[in-house]
């Protein structure tokens, strides 16, 4: 796992290149290194950050050249023993064992061909010295992230958005209706970037850069076209043995020549995995989280605590506990720098404080249970939109009742939150829409007319575009199965926007790998094998998941009520960042700019004090937004954050 970066036929290319990768030190503390060739009139650089994960030895080192070829690639190949030993087979003869080399060799004797077959998370550019072309490539569902600029004939590549920025001396513009997209959100969609001209190499695609200036691009692996696959498996009555193929995948995912720790929430996902890894890995260490008492009394939060030591006790793991009360105010501002983009969930705290504890102690990779949620709909939004469509049949007179009641309950007390209440409003807030305007409406913050009093009335048409973008991607399937289609919709967006990106950014930052065993190319095939109805089954969510497990796990753990991987944001607000919340929306950057109106936000902070609407996520994402603006309008790219000499404490 490293951090990449590169430039073609791109000015003083090797200085640039050598800057991005001091930018991107945190991602790889263990080695750096840089190649340059020429080409016509100007060069190909190839930079890379070390983080040594398998193969610790200089014959993993990178950039990796081998006659003609040379590589610089951040990732892990799970079945890289078999394409080696297919590869060996056929004559090849190997230096080392990293993955590394094996990329290498497929990638000269398949090309782009080699791409569907590679099981893993990826994104490489690999230099071709006699053709001069470049080939940028990302792994199928977008685990790891590749960003790019072209200029002209020019194009600049790095891990992360700030190495870009830093590459064009803090001149890239902020794109206003990427940061209308992060509104509605709470995060970008990989299909924008929040700086203009800069893009994000969209999952499951490679880009060619030729020396004639043109660039092809092509598509190597579909999300949808695997979908339709899985209804048809699905409707011949194919159900895959799901236990076996996760099973397989946590196994290919223990690969390491380093120490691996698990995330142990108590909750279905990280605790099967982490009794798999047991199994393999005996004595395993995992790593989980509590909060401040009074924090998680005033947000009424469940003692996950108390699953994961029972699940610690069980499998034999050496569990280590860690509470979350940070200091938010310094954290606020470093978090939004590593995090690249505005992201607003605050759970890319919890994920970087989990991975700086476990990196102290000597681990440099963690398994995580991201993933199963949004594959086998298990989130309450799921559950709440099968609900919603009977709620639908209730008369007219009793849910209009029943929405006045609601709506004058409050959602907290000066001492606690009421989570029941939270959530019948959010219910309420999208039961009596249409199916598919209320699932894309149950995990937005705004709907269209709060987003348009929300910001500047100059960006409505960026509003619209950003809400048309949204129903379009929903819709872009052929599924007949409503409960498949929103885990599509979820794997397609929520997956990569948000959760893989947040989580590959604050563990990065930390120096650390994280795994996703669930967001394998096999357990999603899978995934999409399995009708709607045994993912959720009666009022359970996850079902054919959990049917898996119970031949692992105590039915305890199996059938408990989901946890939450996120924050007491409510008790934050009002005590930790009450100060900010209100220099922010009075006096702050994105007020002042006009992007924000400051009326539609104290009418948030007003309504979110009296206790009658819960609008927590909604501040905190404005404050994540806010840091990350002063930010990209500095003028050096950078206001908050490391320089890059000083990115180097961070490894």
């Amino acid at each position: 796992m490293c951090g990449i970066a590169g430039t073609y036929r791109w000015p003083d290319g090797k200085a640039v290149t050598d800057r991005l990768t001091g930018v991107l030190a945190h991602r790889g503390p263990d080695g750096s290194g840089r190649y340059g060739h020429p080409l016509g009139s100007g060069d190909v650089q190839l930079g890379h950050r070390r983080l040594a994960v398998v193969d610790l030895s200089g014959t993993g080192a990178q950039p990796m050249a081998s006659d003609g070829l040379v590589l610089t690639y951040n990732g892990e190949l799970y079945n890289a023993p078999e394409l080696r030993a297919e590869l060996r087979a056929a004559g090849v003869r190997f230096r080392g064992t990293s993955d590394t080399e094996v990329l290498l060799e497929a990638w000269r004797r398949w090309g782009t061909d080699c791409l569907p077959r590679l099981r893993g998370m990826f994104a490489f550019g690999v230099f071709d010295e006699r053709s001069g072309e470049l080939v940028l490539a990302r792994d199928q569902l977008g685990i790891k992230p590749l960003f790019l600029l072209r200029r002209g004939e020019g194009l600049v590549f790095a891990s992360e958005l700030k190495a870009l920025a830093l590459a064009t001396g803090g001149r890239l513009e902020v794109d206003h209706a990427a940061l209308v997209a992060s509104l509605l959100y709470y995060w970008v969609p990989d299909s924008r970037c929040a700086l203009r001209e800069a893009e994000k190499l969209p999952p499951g695609s490679w880009l060619r850069c030729r020396p004639d200036g043109r660039v092809e691009r092509g598509r190597f692996w579909n999300l949808r076209e695997v979908a339709a696959e899985g209804r048809e498996r699905a409707r011949a009555g194919e159900l895959p043995d799901l236990a076996a193929v996760v099973e397989e995948s946590a196994r290919r995912h223990l690969l390491s020549d380093v120490p691996v720790a698990t995330f142990l929430s108590g909750g279905l996902d990280s605790s099967y995995l982490t009794a798999l890894a047991a199994r393999d890995r005996p004595g395993i260490s995992a790593y989980t989280i509590g909060f401040r008492a009074e924090d998680a009394r005033f947000e009424a939060m469940p003692d996950d605590l108390r699953h994961a030591r029972a699940v610690a006790e069980r499998f034999g793991v050496d569990l280590h506990e860690i509470e979350i009360a940070p200091d938010v105010l310094d954290l606020l501002p470093r978090m939004t720098y590593h995090l690249d983009e505005p992201i607003g969930d605050p759970a890319a705290i919890n994920t970087f404080l989990i991975c700086s504890a476990a990196r102290e102690a000597g681990v440099k990779v963690m398994l995580s249970g991201m993933g199963a949620d949004e594959l086998f709909a298990g989130y309450r939004k799921h559950l709440a939109n099968l609900l919603a469509l009977r709620y639908q049949r209730v008369p007219r007179p009793v849910r209009r009742t029943v929405s006045a009641v609601v709506d004058r309950l409050p959602v907290a007390s000066a001492r606690r939150g009421y989570r029941s209440v939270r959530f019948a409003k959010r219910f309420l807030s999208f039961a009596d829409l249409p199916e598919e305007t209320a699932f894309r409406r149950s995990y937005t913050l705004y709907d269209r007319d709060e987003l348009l009093a929300l910001v500047d009335p100059g960006l409505a048409p960026a509003v619209d575009d950003v809400l048309t973008e949204h129903a379009d991607v929903y819709r872009d399937n052929d599924l007949d199965d409503f409960v498949n289609r929103m885990c599509l919709g979820d794997t397609r967006m929520f997956l990569p926007g948000l959760n893989l990106a947040y989580t590959d950014r604050s563990s990065m930052a930390a120096s650390t790998e994280v795994r996703v065993p669930y967001v394998d190319v096999e357990v999603v095939r899978a995934a999409f094998a399995v009708p709607g109805s045994r993912k959720i089954a009666g009022r359970q969510g996850k079902a054919v998941l959990k049917e898996a497990a119970a031949a692992v796990l105590p039915r305890e753990i199996v059938h408990r009520p989901k946890g939450l991987f996120s924050a007491p944001l409510r008790a934050w607000m009002s005590r930790d960042l009450a100060p900010l919340v209100r220099e922010v929306v009075n006096d702050g950057e994105l007020v002042r700019s006009g992007f924000l109106r400051r009326e539609a936000l104290q009418r948030l902070v007003a309504e979110d004090a009296a206790g009658q609407r819960d609008f927590s996520k909604h501040l905190w994402h404005v404050l994540t937004l806010e840091y990350w603006y002063r930010d990209a309008t500095s003028g050096s790219g950078r206001s908050t954050g490391p320089t890059a000499e000083e990115s180097e404490e961070y490894g």
